[in-house]
């Protein structure tokens, strides 16, 4: 069996490479987070006075890697986040950079799932993001559930961004993104035996599913409005409101 046929494990120690590696994939990656920051502010600008005078908190899923909570931390001094990944691993790298940029007192982790954290009926959070997760997860039911478990943790009005690989495999469009995205990542320094890891996870390790399918799932889970903000090869970013 070749490495590359070897299925990818958000435990193993290669994970370490991912904050190294995840911005020589995905063309303006570090972008997408600056621009998600941004709309995330200039929603909850009107609301910023929030009840009783409580701190603005945002749910942060699939925290672990930290671009998130690096990126809004550093610029809202007023916003406190729960980051929660259920990869002992990548929280591991997340911690690391929080406390790296003295961010830890504003920062929850919980490892585990969305399902687990409490739904919160008194003060629910005030944003949440989803980013880079969703095609990981399996199943059109599955990624509702998912989608209906942040949706139930947000506040009407709330801001919901998610992105995610969204791509019909098989057809010729894919192909031709395929190729273009190849072509980016080994000029960035991506090996070939990584490329192949990455096309053969895809439909075994990975489940993308077409924008439109993606469209449907936020309306099924409660959102309304969605705005795609970003597109990079097949990553797409989506801003969505909860109902």
């Amino acid at each position: 069996m070749k490495d590359n046929d070897v299925p990818m494990s958000w435990e193993h120690p290669a994970v370490y490479r991912y904050e190294e590696t995840i911005a020589l994939k995905i063309p303006s990656y570090a972008h997408m987070y600056e621009m998600t920051d941004r709309l995330i502010a200039a929603h909850l600008k009107p609301t910023q006075s929030n009840e009783a005078g409580r701190a603005t908190e945002l749910l942060i899923v699939g925290a672990g890697g930290g671009q998130e909570l690096v990126t809004f931390g550093s610029r809202h001094q007023d916003w406190l986040f729960t980051g929660i990944d259920p990869s002992a691993r990548m929280l591991e790298i997340a911690k690391a950079r929080v406390e790296r940029a003295g961010l830890s007192h504003r920062v929850s982790f919980v490892q585990g799932s969305v399902q687990q954290l409490p739904e919160r009926h008194a003060f629910p959070y005030d944003a949440a993001t989803c980013m880079l997760v969703l095609h990981f997860v399996s199943g059109l039911s599955q990624k509702k559930e998912l989608l209906c478990q942040i949706a139930g943790r947000l506040k009407p009005g709330s801001p919901f961004f998610l992105a995610s690989i969204n791509a019909e495999p098989g057809t010729a469009a894919f192909g031709m993104q395929m190729q273009a995205w190849k072509s980016h990542m080994l000029d960035n320094g991506i090996a070939m035996e990584e490329w192949e890891r990455f096309t053969a996870s895809i439909g075994r390790e990975s489940d993308p599913v077409a924008s439109s399918s993606v469209l449907e799932l936020l309306k099924e889970a409660g959102f309304i409005q969605p705005i795609r903000y970003f597109g990079s090869y097949f990553v797409e970013a989506w801003c969505a409101v909860k109902q």
